[in-house]
């Protein structure tokens, strides 16, 4: 057997096995609210914390993708973080200098789309860890459909409206404020706590790494409309003074 003909779902699916622990499975349950009518209700875990599977990923970096997507379908909680994993690595080595393949690239962003829209990244862990390279990315560089945060953060899918936020990350992180300012009034009205966190929090970075000014100029126009936790997330790197004025004008 090759080294390549080990790099399957399978082996990788087995290895997340064998190091799960049922006290974390328990805890990590719980944390990520599996129960009825909870936001991960249904998801399945087997107690693998995330630095462990980081450690399990790295020799399988290289798997095909089609066995990669395979593993999304788990409904493992762990195997699809690790199949995630694969494949931000994977664009990641395809987008160096060096070794860029714009044709990877695309293949990657457009099985994780297929995933996305599949309900297979179903987790704000699984977004947050994805999201801004496999989207955002490819969207800065001008690569992918100009149109799709827009209607991913149209969607009626917390998770695929998470993903357009959190795509927006790769564009603060270059300086451009853009994506964001043009998605975030649109959310304002979203019932979804794990979305007022998200906006918030991208807000709060255009402050931290694009301009201040940017974000206090949002909050002035927007924060009598901002959900109470929205608000407190986009606020957090300002002064008492200034968090107590914005929290007035809701």
């Amino acid at each position: 057997m090759t080294d390549a003909d080990a790099l399957t779902a399978g082996a990788l699916a087995a290895a997340i096995d064998a190091a799960g622990d049922p006290v974390d499975a328990e805890f990590l349950q719980r944390f990520f609210k599996t129960g009825p009518g909870q936001y991960g209700e249904g998801d399945v875990f087997v107690g693998v914390r995330v630095p462990v599977t980081r450690r399990i990923v790295k020799g399988f970096e290289r798997m095909p993708l089609a066995e990669a997507s395979a593993l999304l379908e788990s409904p493992v909680h762990e195997h699809r973080l690790a199949a995630l994993i694969v494949m931000v690595k994977q664009f990641e080595v395809a987008s160096r200098p060096r070794t860029r393949d714009d044709a990877a690239r695309a293949e990657l962003h457009a099985a994780y789309l297929d995933a996305v829209r599949a309900g297979h990244v179903d987790n704000w862990d699984l977004v947050d860890s994805s999201a801004g390279v496999l989207v955002g990315e490819v969207l800065r560089s001008g690569d992918g459909e100009p149109a799709l945060l827009d209607g991913l953060a149209a969607s009626d899918s917390l998770w695929e409206r998470r993903v357009a936020v959190l795509s927006t990350f790769a564009f603060i992180k270059a300086g451009d404020a853009g994506p964001i300012l043009r998605l975030a009034p649109k959310l304002l009205d979203d019932r979804e706590d794990l979305m007022h966190k998200a906006v918030g929090w991208m807000l709060r970075e255009t402050g931290k790494r694009v301009d201040r000014a940017v974000l206090t100029g949002f909050l002035d126009e927007y924060a009598p409309r901002m959900p109470r936790t929205m608000l407190s997330y986009a606020t957090e790197h300002l002064s008492p003074e200034e968090r107590a004025f914005y929290r007035a004008l809701r």
